[in-house]
């Protein structure tokens, strides 16, 4: 499917005109398939866009349970003397979590991204240690982290490429999306007024994040997601040359994504697509369950051409583990497979034991002999 995706992207992009951006791209959510590019593997300072990874670490403690919305967060004198962006943190000033996360995510506040990091790890050095760690884990091989909000430092870049794939991972975090989709708010009972400088918010349809960034070093640049009839595109724009070339070259990206392609009923972790048949097992079949979660991603104009063919044994011998896979379901466009997700046990069968197949033998025996 890759093949008949990067075809298509190839043959649109010769329409396309260059960008004023010195690097961008446009993917997919679910798939993270790169549908446009340019230069998107090119080391540049991010600004302020840094700050996707410093709330996905922030929103990753939270769903772990690690810290709480609710949790006060004390500013320290070192944070509180970030400059920049901010929300003027005086040291010693304590803030919820949730008031914290705001701060950043809207007013971009380069002073609650350091108290966030000191409250999270001790330390921001620590801090963004883990954002590196976190980088490689997810696939940033051109990345380097030197701190937490993006203020300039030589040898703190990133990619546009890199930038959609820890903001793809953010978007997976449900309880972040009501920050990123705030235009106007305050903090301190509403004393301290917030504006979001992420325009597509309110300009853009579908539009649901994700952070701006700009320094005269780094240039205009913005991480912008959306998403429309099911489909949930990220467009990430680097060194614009104005701010409104940086929202007008991010909004061509997500136009020519949302014109050009359609995700199509897929399957999820909690569909059983099958129930098979156990042979000497405790229970007398086991439901088969989707590894992963899959929509295809395809070209406008073929959603309706996906079928899905399932592929399973007529029965599975005793003891099955949960998680064990069983088979498979396929995803074929004009008869080519365009993905294929392995169909899992949903729990454990232990097998039959002798004293039990002998109860069975006996009941069955009674059962017959009654019909008779």
């Amino acid at each position: 499917m890759k093949r008949v995706i990067s075809l298509i992207v190839c043959l649109l992009l010769l329409t396309q005109n260059a960008l004023a951006s010195k690097s961008a791209v446009l993917i997919e959510a679910g798939t993270g398939q790169v549908l446009n590019e340019q230069n998107a593997h090119d080391r540049l300072p991010p600004a302020s866009v840094t700050k996707v990874m410093t709330m996905l670490l922030i929103m990753e403690a939270i769903d772990s349970g690690k810290i709480g919305m609710d949790d006060l967060v004390t500013c320290s004198e070192y944070a509180a003397t970030m400059g920049g962006s901010q929300v003027y943190l005086e040291a010693g000033e304590q803030m919820p979590v949730s008031e914290m996360l705001k701060a950043i995510a809207v007013a971009s506040a380069n002073d609650a991204c350091v108290a966030m990091a000191e409250h999270l790890c001790g330390t921001e050095e620590a801090f963004v240690k883990q954002m590196n760690e976190r980088a490689a884990a997810l696939g940033m091989k051109n990345t380097t982290f030197c701190n937490t909000n993006g203020l300039p430092d030589p040898n703190h870049l990133t990619t546009a490429y890199d930038i959609a794939l820890m903001s793809k991972e953010l978007l997976k975090h449900e309880k972040i999306l009501p920050y990123l989709g705030i235009w106007t708010d305050s903090l301190r009972n509403g004393a301290f007024g917030l504006a979001n400088t992420n325009k597509l918010i309110r300009f853009y349809k579908g539009a649901n994040g994700i952070k701006t960034g700009s320094t005269a070093e780094a240039g205009f640049c913005l991480s912008a997601s959306a998403i429309r009839n099911g489909m949930q595109l990220i467009a990430v724009v680097l060194g614009a040359p104005t701010s409104k070339e940086r929202f007008a070259e991010a909004t061509e990206l997500l136009d020519y994504g949302f014109a050009n392609f359609e995700i199509a009923d897929g399957v999820d972790t909690t569909q059983v697509l099958a129930n098979v048949p156990v042979l000497k097992g405790v229970s007398a079949e086991v439901a088969l369950l989707p590894q992963t979660s899959f929509s295809p991603l395809l070209p406008k104009g073929k959603k309706d051409a996906v079928t899905q063919v399932t592929e399973i044994p007529k029965s599975v011998l005793a003891p099955i583990e949960a998680g064990q896979e069983l088979g498979q379901v396929r995803f074929l466009l004009d008869d080519q497979e365009i993905g294929c997700v392995p169909l899992v046990a949903a729990e454990t069968v232990q097998k039959l034991g002798m004293g039990e197949s002998f109860l069975r033998i006996c009941r069955a025996w009674v059962v017959a002999k009654q019909e008779k």
